[in-house]
């Protein structure tokens, strides 16, 4: 295992020291990919900027495996949130059609950039793991809510299981936990097969992942609903969640 760790910390490296030419690639893969999500309404102006700033942060700390599991998340979020949008428009959940701004870019993004610049600042492999579990956490919370209010007909509220309206801060259904777990899974396989973790890392940013979409679910129907936190907030803590139950099976 030690082997392996200095392994990826070597490979991830290069690409951190190799100076001013890959850099400046990553910029322009950045600026594309910035644009894109502009153009289809993935994000609005602010998010736009907000979300260069996270690619370029992970393109340029870890290389080009994390722009892949960065672009197969916005690719699984930006169609999640397309999916039943009409019935979602009718409960006054739907994402809005401009997309997402700055903040909510940094909120489920912005733990995994900090990761992935903390791996290049000390080499320790370990941080591209908890980088993987921060965006498989992203993927798996939004695809949960999103896939539930479409397909589900009623939730339940995580904390007491008494039955709310799908879209209800802190609710549940099955379908949206199973889509929430999928997608998790998703990620954390993106994650491995673009080469970013070991395939033998794939479950462990998984189950972190499950467990700050989980946390997130406790967070919204315990401060969220009744207007103490915004969720931006609980988000980002929930990611940061992922992040600790990586340490977590770190320490055993």
């Amino acid at each position: 295992m030690y082997l392996m760790v200095m392994e990826i910390s070597r490979l991830h490296g290069s690409w951190w020291a190799a100076g001013a030419p890959r850099l400046a690639l990553a910029g322009v893969i950045t600026a594309l990919f910035a644009t894109l999500g502009y153009t289809v309404r993935g994000v609005n102006r602010s998010g736009m900027v907000a979300g260069a700033a996270v690619c370029l942060a992970l393109f340029a700390a870890a290389g080009p495996p994390a722009f892949m599991a960065l672009l197969a998340l916005f690719v699984v979020t930006w169609v999640a949130t397309r999916i039943g949008r009409s019935k979602k428009q009718r409960l006054g959940t739907a994402e809005r059609r401009e997309g997402r701004s700055a903040s909510q870019v940094v909120a489920n993004l912005g733990a995994a950039a900090v990761c992935a610049v903390l791996f290049a600042l000390r080499g320790e492999a370990w941080w591209l793991l908890a980088s993987a579990a921060a965006m498989a956490e992203a993927a798996a919370d939004t695809v949960s809510s999103e896939l539930g209010q479409a397909f589900s007909r009623r939730a339940l509220l995580i904390t007491s299981l008494e039955t709310v309206p799908p879209g209800t801060d802190g609710g549940i259904s099955i379908r949206g936990t199973a889509a929430g777990v999928v997608a998790a899974c998703l990620m954390s396989a993106v994650c491995a097969a673009s080469g970013m973790i070991p395939l033998s890392w794939a479950p462990i940013a998984a189950l972190a992942g499950v467990f700050g979409m989980l946390v997130d679910s406790f967070l919204g129907a315990l401060f969220e609903r009744n207007g103490r936190v915004g969720n931006d907030a609980v988000n980002f803590v929930s990611t940061v969640a992922a992040v600790i139950g990586v340490s977590a099976f770190r320490l055993l």
